[in-house]
């Protein structure tokens, strides 16, 4: 359990009890990141439901800002540092990482972190639009489960975040939450989506930047995240007979 509080703190702004923490326990908290996701996915998905009393934009603004308020917008800066990075890629692999390491954010990071706010908070109006919430706790789950897959399928870019992590994913660990995310597909197929969407990333990561960081691991959660809640708001069109 120290594990799950050391993944909370880090991935959330939620009040936890305060401890020191050792660089071995921080590294294996990214164990416990799946379930840091339920614990976002159920505060998102309550906002989006006491949203949709009043109106579909109403709930879909609530979750939004549930949604950046407890993860302390931590993804949206790694998205923008990873698409700032993106954009320098031509200048050369060290201004690559100087671009990833400068905690100023540039033009490519400012329209990413835009475009991906826009495109949350129009999904989540269509799925507060035809009532649909379960979803919404499973998809934060899932995306963590990417960081999991990309600490040891990815070298590490530097000596930081993503490098701390990859003794800590085991087998084992894998294993465990593969099996939970097909238990949780018997209630929202669309979130097996997820796993193309984690080798997609992976790839790009592999190909563009040459291995991970823990901006890598952030843009990914949050892109994965969109990607899911378009997955879910299809699904919702199928089952209630169209989009339209």
């Amino acid at each position: 359990m120290k594990g799950l509080l050391i993944a909370l703190q880090f991935l959330t702004r939620l009040p936890t009890p305060r401890f020191p923490v050792s660089d071995a326990q921080f590294a294996t908290s990214i164990r416990w990141f799946p379930a840091v996701g339920l614990v976002v996915g159920g505060i998102v998905a309550g906002a989006l439901w006491l949203g949709a009393l009043v109106d579909p934009w109403v709930a879909a603004l609530a979750a939004l800002g549930a949604w950046v308020w407890v993860t302390g917008a931590l993804h949206l800066d790694g998205l923008g540092d990873v698409m700032d990075a993106a954009g320098a890629v031509h200048k050369g692999r060290e201004r690559l990482l100087a671009v990833l390491a400068d905690p100023h954010i540039g033009s490519f990071g400012v329209v990413a972190i835009t475009l991906q706010l826009i495109a949350k908070l129009v999904l989540l109006h269509g799925l507060a639009e035809r009532h649909v919430y379960i979803p919404l706790v499973l998809i934060p789950f899932a995306a963590r489960i990417g960081p999991l897959v990309w600490t040891r399928g990815l070298p590490s870019l530097h000596d930081g975040l993503g490098a701390r992590f990859r003794d800590a994913v085991g087998k084992g660990t894998l294993l465990l939450w593969a099996l939970a995310l097909l238990a949780a597909a018997g209630f929202v197929p669309a979130i097996l989506a997820v796993v193309p969407l984690v080798v997609l990333w992976n790839v790009w990561l592999s190909r563009t930047l040459g291995g991970i960081s823990g901006d890598g691991h952030g843009a990914g959660i949050e892109l994965i995240e969109t990607g899911l809640l378009l997955a879910a708001l299809i699904m919702a069109g199928w089952d209630t007979g169209g989009m339209a």
